[in-house]
């Protein structure tokens, strides 16, 4: 993803023309919605957040870069930043925050929208990708909000979608890999691939076990060594491509459909991280056929931080949903553990 693909949206004008003012209502209907946002602003004439001759003032005078934090805030100091380096704060601010609004630094490349000041009629001519002109007479808060709506909505199902195979469990119930198991002579992991691949634009194989001889040429990741069970391969895959979303699903799903996943993408909307379905009179979710936008590595990374690592404590955060999906695939979520599981559907199983 480039930094024009990020969730970063600019309100732009020159002094003393209302951005602040503007920015402050966007904050507002960001908020009613259950969007998180947040702000990057860039001074042009230096900025004053710490007293001379504090510790913390010392420190940075050192030219050491500081962070501050006290029961209710904190901000990192640091000093003058390359165009490199505020490309990359700004993406990792994007990748913890549905939308990040940005003042300053017009030659930034992100759409935007300018204020218009008393005495101007236009945007200076080298400012690049603006979505609206706004003079001081228009209903800047509705009409500002009416274009982020859109615009948010459209940025968030721009970003490519990658499906991952998670094999490699014990598979202790059934005696053999799961993955090797058959269907109509074809592979449960070979299904589950050419599944993905019709809905993502590359899929990628997770965990340890041979390959069948129809995807010897398949694209395979090791499980990341510090987390366990599920969350080590969907880790492996986040972390192998951070700032893409994912189709996740297990390899022991032999009823895996293309409609499972398209009902999966269109969950997707701004403030969703992740997509846990919960099936009918079930009390679990189900996080091994699921959808995990890119800012959900934010919520593993805090779980790991906490010494936990199931996908299934997700659910119930603020930015995880859990629909119910729609009978007519709802079959594409039971997934088989044992040879008896097995006689129950009629499968022959032979790996």
């Amino acid at each position: 993803m480039t930094q024009t693909q990020l969730p970063i949206f600019g309100i732009f004008g020159h002094s003393g023309s209302g951005k602040t003012t503007l920015i402050e209502k966007l904050l507002a209907r960001c908020r009613e919605n259950g969007l998180d946002a947040a702000v990057a602003k860039f001074h042009a004439h230096g900025i004053d957040i710490d007293r001379e001759g504090k510790d913390s003032d010392r420190f940075f005078r050192t030219g050491a870069d500081v962070y501050l934090q006290g029961p209710e805030q904190g901000f990192l100091r640091t000093h003058p930043a390359d165009d490199a380096r505020n490309r990359s704060t700004l993406a990792e601010f994007a990748r913890r925050h549905d939308v990040v609004l940005l003042e300053g630094r017009k030659q930034i490349a992100c759409e935007k929208i300018w204020l218009l000041g008393d005495d101007e009629s236009a945007p200076p001519d080298h400012v690049p990708d603006v979505l609206a002109v706004l003079n001081r007479e228009a209903d800047r808060g509705e009409i500002a909000w009416g274009i982020l709506q859109n615009w948010l909505r459209r940025r968030w199902c721009e970003v490519p979608i990658f499906g991952c195979v998670l094999i490699g469990g014990k598979s202790q119930r059934m005696g053999k890999p799961k993955h090797l198991l058959t269907k109509s002579g074809t592979t449960w992991l070979e299904h589950t691939h050419a599944c993905l691949g019709e809905v993502c634009e590359r899929v990628v194989v997770v965990g340890a076990g041979a390959l069948p001889e129809g995807l010897t040429q398949a694209m395979c990741l090791p499980d990341v060594t510090d987390a366990d069970g599920p969350a080590s391969g969907l880790l492996a895959a986040m972390r192998w491509a951070p700032e893409v979303s994912w189709l996740v699903a297990a390899c022991d799903l032999p009823d895996l459909s293309t409609e499972a996943l398209r009902w999966l993408l269109a969950t997707r909307a701004p403030g969703v991280w992740a997509t846990l379905p919960r099936l009918r009179g079930r009390e679990n979710v189900e996080p091994l056929l699921a959808h995990y936008d890119f800012r959900a590595r934010a919520l593993f990374d805090d779980l790991l931080a906490g010494g936990r690592s199931a996908p299934s404590r997700l659910a119930g955060h603020p930015k995880v949903i859990s629909p119910e999906p729609p009978e007519a695939v709802a079959a594409a979520w039971e997934n088989v553990n044992t040879a008896k599981d097995l006689r129950r559907l009629g499968l022959d199983g032979t790996a």
